[in-house]
């Protein structure tokens, strides 16, 4: 398991599902993510079993729960990873409203990123998010986290076009407590 001082991030099971399945028809917790279409429960429930392929270094996709209690709260993803640049991408969000701007997302950044330059042997990780989250902007700077530029109108949501900021840290740039 990989520890943070708040929270533990673990592979998802499929006893996930029914958290995972709320978070994603919350707006609150999907309302800067770049959504898929609806999944029925049932339909996430197979996905989570028998059909969830295993962690990979390309996709490793895991889930935050609190240390205290082992409450399931969001989940943390490295994708794309490319071992010939030692590069991957950053996906996150805390989907229980009580556990947000709590410390808890920082925390499993903080411990995912570690992670993928010490056992990943990563030089970089870069994400996206838009200007409007400043939230999240706030977290990403506070660990390291520096903007590299912007594609304009890029993400799509209720009708609205906003641009997108890809930040990125790099292996000795993360910033600890």
């Amino acid at each position: 398991m990989l520890t943070g001082k708040l929270v533990r991030l673990r592979a998802l099971e499929p006893s996930d599902a029914e958290a995972l399945h709320r978070w994603n028809s919350d707006p609150g917790a999907i309302q800067w993510m770049i959504n898929e279409y609806p999944e029925s429960l049932a339909q996430l429930t197979k996905r989570l079993g028998e059909d969830r392929p295993r962690n990979t270094y390309d996709k490793l996709i895991l889930c935050i729960e609190t240390l205290t209690d082992r409450t399931p709260i969001g989940a943390i993803a490295l994708t794309d990873a490319e071992p010939e640049n030692g590069r991957a991408e950053l996906d996150v969000y805390i989907g229980e409203a009580e556990y947000r701007n709590g410390g808890y997302g920082t925390d499993a950044i903080r411990v995912i990123c570690r992670y993928g330059f010490d056992q990943m042997r990563l030089h970089g990780i870069s994400l996206w998010v838009v200007p409007e989250n400043e939230a999240a902007r706030h977290v990403y700077k506070k660990l390291g986290f520096v903007e590299e530029g912007r594609e304009r109108e890029r993400f799509r949501r209720d009708g609205k076009w906003y641009d997108l900021i890809v930040m990125s840290l790099l292996e000795g740039e993360l910033v600890d407590d």
